[in-house]
């Protein structure tokens, strides 16, 4: 008898629960609001991020325009080894990584510090005035930007280049990646800083007066109050950085370039450009491009796996 109780209720809560869709139903109807509201940006994701995955294909096929996209013929792994064997391959790579790399480690690391400097600064119109003064370089053109760069740098009336030499520095490829970078921080070092200053804000104030009451100076409160507040934010940033580590910023690069600059700014980027739009080799860019994008995403999951093991901070 109790067997049979037990089997059926166990018929009875199996009957009772609902089936997805019934839950589905009953979820939409419940939330159908915010799904009004969410609409459009997954419309906008889906229609720009994934319907034009569908032209990764272009990477396996010779592309034929009268044929469309799928019509080539399949030629497997063609254009990576193509692109594998080039001579261009090592230089395009090492020149992607060098501007990348330099980019990454003082676009992490000047945030952090000026973002720590401002939090120290005690009157708050102060601290408004020199924080909105580093960001508004971001919002600067990256035409204006690189016009500037080549106007200090000039051997004629430049600010800067009047005292280096008879040419600009732009035209010396070893001056190149450092120009870049020195000009990457400046644009959004400021901008960067932002959610650092949101994380230090949630600084409870009493850990300040306890600290000061045992004698810390201001080295001290970085060092044991604030730089532990902002690390988890400061790993989750360094995580999403390290996707994009390839993808050097075509727009200031190509801008950038000259004859004498090409041997270290030929990137990836625009190589593919050059060779994919300019040369109509289509489905050779696309394997460029597609490579580029599986090494930042090699990138990406390596540096989550580091930083989940090693301070149980991660983005998934």
């Amino acid at each position: 008898m109790s067997q049979s109780t037990t089997m059926k209720t166990t018929g009875d809560t199996d009957q009772a629960k609902p089936s997805i869709g019934a839950r589905l139903a009953r979820h939409f109807q419940k939330y159908w609001q915010l799904w009004v509201l969410v609409a459009p940006t997954l419309g906008f994701v889906g229609l720009f991020a994934y319907v034009p995955m569908w032209g990764l294909q272009l990477a396996f096929r010779d592309f034929t325009p009268g044929a469309g996209l799928t019509g080539g013929k399949f030629v497997g792994l063609k254009y990576f080894h193509q692109y594998f064997t080039a001579p261009m391959f090592t230089e395009t790579i090492i020149n992607t990584v060098r501007v990348s790399l330099g980019t990454l480690v003082l676009g992490f690391i000047f945030p952090i510090i000026l973002a720590l400097l401002i939090n120290q600064i005690g009157s708050k119109g102060v601290k408004g005035f020199v924080q909105t003064l580093t960001y508004m370089p971001h919002f600067i053109s990256i035409v204006v930007v690189v016009s500037l760069i080549n106007i200090f740098l000039s051997p004629d009336s430049g600010l800067i280049g009047r005292f280096i030499g008879d040419s600009s520095m732009l035209d010396n490829p070893n001056l190149f990646a450092p120009i870049y970078w020195i000009s990457e921080v400046w644009q959004h070092c400021g901008w960067n800083a932002i959610i650092y200053l949101a994380a230090l804000s949630s600084v409870d104030l009493s850990l300040y007066e306890a600290a000061k009451m045992d004698g810390a100076g201001r080295l001290q409160l970085i060092r044991y109050v604030d730089l532990p507040t902002i690390m988890p934010t400061c790993v989750i940033l360094l995580i999403m950085n390290m996707g994009s580590v390839l993808s050097v910023g075509f727009e200031k690069v190509f801008l950038m370039q000259n004859t004498m600059n090409l041997p270290a700014s030929e990137v990836i980027s625009t190589y593919t450009y050059k060779l994919g739009l300019l040369g109509y080799q289509y489905s050779y860019g696309t394997a460029i491009g597609l490579f580029n994008t599986l090494v930042n995403f090699a990138f990406l999951l390596l540096a989550n796996f580091i930083a989940s093991r090693a301070s149980e901070t991660s983005i998934f």
